[in-house]
């Protein structure tokens, strides 16, 4: 009998785990832009109502706030959904990142995930937007596990500002209750010799079922979990090139200015392999089941396994 995957959803891992650490931690604040029940900082909101703010739909004075509040010396958390804070930019540009104002956004309902809220919702260019700021560091966690290691993370440090991208969809359960985060690093969850697959969020599960269905195909392939995009992890990206020749990567964002843009860059300066970059074409989502929508898109396990072994097979001159 075939093995359930334990779900579970990111942000309410978020929810809790800032409710935990408010406990702990009093300087600890919380801002959201009228989604608190959606982003799920409702649960922090309840039991600390002094030390959370509703900012109404107004994410550009929620960001001004967040820079005041952490120049006063408070730990700030700030939430909406993944697109409504990209709209902030120029704000999140000059008043966060220009003068290293280390805030918290940990943000929701990101990537064709999120589903029926269609492609105005649906946000695919947000990596590539917050990984371009100076002083920016943007994480992706892979499951709730690794959210909550990150909100814990992140309570501690007061050195620069953080992007988390978290989805509205449940995730499989990959890590165990041991696992800790650390900035900047990745995670190899399977080792393999031919070919390389680096990925993030939901992606990091498709590769490891792709990589199992390749097994049977005789392609042995390695699966490494690149939650830290910004930092990166540079040696673990050259090591991978150099011992399996060949390097996919695999988002939940568009292929452009994404973790493939990343890795492509590492590689092309430090030890120039292929690399193959599986993810969302130059194109907007569309409204329809979550987790349907990639199969929809092509960017599903089959479509995964199907890419990695015609790139695996492919002859380079």
């Amino acid at each position: 009998m075939e093995k359930l995957e334990k779900l579970e959803s990111l942000r309410e891992a978020y929810g809790e785990e800032l409710s935990i650490l408010g406990e702990k931690n009093k300087n600890i604040v919380v801002l959201d832009a009228d989604l608190s029940t959606s982003t799920k900082t409702d649960l922090f909101g309840k039991k600390f109502p002094d030390r959370f703010f509703n900012m109404g739909i107004s994410e550009q004075s929620m960001v001004s706030a967040a820079a005041g509040l952490s120049l006063a010396g408070k730990t700030v958390f700030s939430s909406t959904f993944a697109v409504f804070l990209s709209n902030t930019y120029n704000v999140i540009r000059q008043s966060i990142c220009y003068n290293n104002v280390p805030v918290n956004f940990v943000v929701t309902h990101s990537g064709i995930s999120l589903g029926e809220d269609g492609p105005t919702h649906q946000i695919l260019e947000d990596v590539g937007i917050m990984s371009g700021l100076p002083n920016m560091k943007v994480i992706v966690p892979v499951d709730a596990v690794e959210t909550r290691r990150v909100i814990d993370y992140l309570s501690k440090r007061r050195d620069s500002p953080y992007y988390v991208r978290l989805t509205r969809e449940k995730f499989p359960v990959l890590n165990d209750s041991n696992y800790d985060f650390h900035e900047g690093k990745s995670v190899t969850f399977r080792d393999g010799k031919d070919i390389t697959i680096i990925a993030y969020g939901i992606m990091v599960s498709f590769a490891l079922k792709a990589a199992e269905i390749l097994k049977n195909k005789n392609i042995d392939v390695r699966v490494i979990n690149m939650s830290s995009i910004k930092p990166i992890d540079r040696d673990a990206i050259v090591k991978a090139a150099k011992e399996t020749g060949r390097i996919v990567t695999a988002e939940e964002h568009s292929v452009y200015n994404g973790l493939g843009s990343r890795v492509s860059e590492i590689v092309a300066e430090n030890y120039p392999v292929p690399v193959k970059r599986f993810g969302m074409p130059d194109i907007f989502g569309k409204s329809g089941k979550g987790m349907l929508l990639f199969d929809y898109f092509h960017i599903g396990v089959n479509d995964m396994v199907k890419a990695t072994e015609e790139f695996y097979k492919e002859e380079f001159k």
